[in-house]
């Protein structure tokens, strides 16, 4: 087949090759993302390349009315304004139809509106118009098996931002509800799913009240990702709130809650941190179950890796976990996170974390500046993986009543 403009297209007789081949490079080429617009955008490069002089793709909403369906996604591939001149032009206008209603408006004799169809529901529709020669059979089949295709992708990209948009809600419903810890302590807190094509995940933070002005900090991140890590983050939270409240030290937290999660085979494993801080006697008691070590930053915004004993990730059945103590004064922050927030394909996890500890952020700032300007500077917001920060400071009280047992 050849275009109208001197180009050639592919199809059963062309020159790019044989019919299989073409409905292969539409499989290859269409639906390469979980994202709508793109779907269409490959589908108007596609049928524009080998159906058609101009192709116009639209979508519509979910939305149930008696009214005409809005167009939300809208995708145009003509680079001569064919388009253009076919929607001015003096014909009288032909409206195609599907299930009685109007989809489409298309003009003029050599014009294919070719609506999109998967599981027997309309999500759009696919205009495709040729200057000059008629559309054959062989080109229909073309269209209509890309326009096919494009609405199985649309489909499966709906559902999936249902189920997206399911596990965020739980989650953020989650973590919007942590844990009051004493006013003693300067905190902030952020969450940031990632924005990609992969599910919402299970990091998440949590504070816990002990006795004495001592307070419990938690991050932890869940493997995985969907509504099952998001469900089962909820359940670690639940089970560590309780552990924690027997005032345990946080590495025989650790090992409790290894051992409840380890006897329910049907949890995933997860990484966590935990932080006790004591602002009365200006410390703070770490224990790692596999989970990265937190930074402190000075006064004068140097970053310094603490170095946090690590045992194996929770629900391995593994235990030993170990504690350490570090002195921690009002000046300092402590920030603790998830791995998304400073993990990068191809980089190696001390690179990263030198990069962290090497942000210098403003000295004299907020707990809330310092924090921000963390996830300003490492790029957070498009972050390959979800992250879940935790940044505190002190704000030291002496009493006697605030003195607690031996550490």
């Amino acid at each position: 087949m050849t275009r109208s403009d001197g180009g050639e297209r592919g199809g059963p007789a062309g020159p790019a090759g044989t019919w299989s081949a073409l409905l292969e490079r539409a499989v290859e080429t269409i639906g390469t993302s979980l994202v709508e617009r793109t779907t269409c955008e490959e589908l108007a490069v596609f049928l524009r390349r080998h159906a058609c002089d101009a192709a116009a793709v639209e979508l519509i909403g979910d939305t149930v009315g008696t009214g005409p369906p809005d167009v939300v996604v809208r995708v145009v591939a003509d680079e001569v304004g064919l388009l253009e001149r076919f929607r001015s032009g003096t014909a009288p206008p032909v409206e195609a139809q599907y299930e009685g209603r109007a989809i489409m408006r298309s003009e003029g004799p050599h014009s294919l509106s070719v609506p999109l169809i998967s599981n027997e529901r309309l999500y759009g529709t696919a205009l495709v118009l040729r200057a000059q020669s008629p559309f054959t059979q062989e080109d229909t089949a073309v269209v209509r098996f890309a326009a096919r295709l494009a609405a199985a992708h649309v489909r499966h990209a709906r559902a999936h931002g249902q189920v997206r948009d399911t596990a965020t809600h739980l989650q953020r419903a989650l973590l919007d509800e942590p844990g009051q810890p004493h006013p003693n302590l300067d905190l902030i807190t952020r969450y940031l799913p990632w924005g990609g094509g992969a599910l919402v995940g299970g990091d998440w933070f949590e504070t816990v009240r002990l006795h004495y002005g001592r307070t419990l900090l938690v991050v932890g991140d869940v493997m995985g990702h969907g509504l099952d890590a998001a469900v089962d983050m909820n359940a670690y939270r639940s089970m560590l709130r309780y552990i924690a409240s027997t005032d345990l030290p946080p590495h025989r937290v650790l090992r409790q809650l290894d051992a409840v999660v380890t006897d329910e085979s049907d949890r995933r494993p997860a990484t966590c941190l935990l932080a006790r801080i004591d602002p009365a006697r200006g410390v703070v008691a770490l224990a790692s179950a596999g989970h990265l070590p937190p930074v402190v930053f000075s006064a004068a915004g140097t970053g310094e890796l603490v170095a946090v004993p690590v045992g194996p990730p929770l629900g391995t059945g593994l235990a030993g976990y170990d504690m350490c103590i570090r002195r921690l004064a009002p000046e300092e922050t402590l920030l603790m996170f998830t791995d998304g927030l400073v993990e990068r394909r191809g980089e190696d996890i001390d690179d990263s974390l030198t990069r962290l500890t090497a942000l210098h952020p403003s000295p004299g700032g907020t707990v809330q500046a310092l924090l921000d300007e963390v996830l300003e500077h490492l790029d957070a917001e498009h972050a390959e993986d979800d992250v879940a920060a935790l940044a505190v400071r002190t704000r030291h009280h002496p009493g006697p009543h605030l003195a607690g047992p031996p550490l």
